[in-house]
């Protein structure tokens, strides 16, 4: 079954949207007709705090519930938490780090000493504030998943913005949060 299964595993700190990304993803690609899981990992979660997120998507029935120790992909929404937490740990040899950071994938990959997997990188908290109007990157972390991940189509991500936020954003605010995915697939840096 793990060859058929993609594991995400979200690094935040309270309030960026870890959570509702990690749900997020995992809602999208049961619209792509694809089994998933999003959860957060519960614990004392404040504002600012470090917490995890994890999504599952895979084509056959998940049968697990329990925390991704060996993900395929890691997604860091905040850069200091490179430095205050093991962020590659566990990640798979061929896997990705995606990181919100305006260094090059080559200084990320040099800061966490990891010599496996693909890094990549993209100042998601930018395209935040310059689409949406607020510095939460969880919405162009988003995008640089699709991108790097290839597990769903960009089309599935804007409908379900629109499903999920219409009513409390406004038409505005779902053009700025698409903008913001759009903008992440495009820019999102790798080696």
């Amino acid at each position: 079954m793990a060859e058929k299964m993609t594991e995400i595993r979200w690094h935040g700190r309270g309030g960026q949207g870890a959570k509702t990304a990690a749900t997020m993803v995992a809602e999208a690609a049961l619209e792509e007709g694809k089994y998933s899981q999003g959860f957060p990992e519960y614990g004392p979660e404040r504002m600012g705090a470090p917490i995890r997120g994890y999504t599952r998507i895979a084509e056959v029935p998940i049968r697990l519930h329990c925390p991704i120790n060996h993900p395929d992909i890691v997604v860091v929404l905040d850069a200091t938490l490179l430095v205050t937490e093991d962020i590659a740990d566990g990640l798979k040899e061929d896997g990705a780090i995606i990181v919100n950071t305006s260094e090059s994938p080559a200084e990320v990959r040099a800061k966490l000493g990891v010599g496996h997997g693909k890094v990549f990188t993209l100042d998601a908290t930018t395209i935040a504030i310059e689409t949406i109007g607020r510095p939460i990157p969880n919405t162009p972390m988003i995008g640089a998943l699709v991108k790097v991940s290839g597990a769903m189509e960009l089309e599935t991500i804007y409908h379900d913005i629109e499903k999920k936020f219409l009513k409390k954003l406004g038409a505005k605010g779902v053009q700025g949060n698409c903008d913001a995915v759009r903008r992440a697939y495009e820019e999102v840096q790798g080696e």
